[in-house]
């Protein structure tokens, strides 16, 4: 399986170390907060604050007082704890719908040389030649491919969430079971991508790729 070990050497442009942009920076770093609020909510309405976990200790606890509530009433105010929690995942929702939107705007005013697009294209055709070192072209390859289908994968994302978000002012949209299901998915794919980008930072900064953290922070220095 495939690190995602980001190269900070540029394969298309051997004497220069790459630069990232200030929005490329802002969007990852921003895109790092709000996907980790999102996943968090998402594993506090799982524990904490489950629906039905919830409603048993509230029908029990009010026992021990005196009150008498009924299954119906503890599983009311269960879920609306759970609700409000679900709230705040909207919210970590939109901002990401937000960031994919300056995503794409920033990419389409991105130096050429910068551009991701620009870059797998360029990695492609060099893969497909027979020039240059195959086993870093072919590391290379591998890690843009990985980084398009993350991109991919926060598309459907925003789009899936989007559906469920608004699908009590689409009646339509409740019908289609699916969207939950494909959201659902999804996240353990972008867990599974989250993984292994942060392994394979660890090992690029162990190895000789030292300092893409910080590139990721002040843009790297070129050479």
């Amino acid at each position: 399986m495939t690190v995602i070990e980001p190269p900070r050497l540029d394969i298309l442009n051997p004497p220069q170390t790459k630069k990232y942009s200030w929005s490329l920076r802002l969007w990852h770093w921003a895109n790092a907060i709000v996907i980790t609020g999102s996943l968090l909510t998402v594993l506090l309405n799982s524990t904490l604050t489950n629906g039905h976990t919830n409603s048993v200790l509230i029908q029990s606890r009010l026992k021990d007082a005196g009150a008498s509530v009924t299954n119906d009433q503890a599983r009311s105010v269960a879920h609306a704890i759970s609700d409000n929690v679900w709230d705040i995942h909207k919210y970590f929702g939109f901002c990401l719908a937000g960031l994919l939107l300056f995503r794409l705007i920033a990419e389409y005013f991105q130096l050429a040389d910068q551009k991701f697009l620009r870059k797998l294209n360029g990695i492609y055709r060099q893969y497909k030649s027979a020039s240059g070192d195959r086993k870093i072209i072919r590391h290379d390859f591998a890690v843009k491919t990985l980084y398009a289908m993350f991109y991919l994968l926060l598309i459907i994302m925003v789009v899936t969430g989007l559906c469920l978000a608004f699908d009590d002012d689409i009646p339509a949209l409740k019908k289609i079971h699916a969207i939950k299901q494909v959201h659902g998915f999804c996240m353990y794919l972008v867990l599974g991508f989250i993984v292994l980008h942060l392994a394979g930072v660890f090992l690029a900064e162990r190895k000789d790729s030292r300092g893409i953290v910080s590139d990721m922070i002040n843009g790297g220095d070129k050479q």
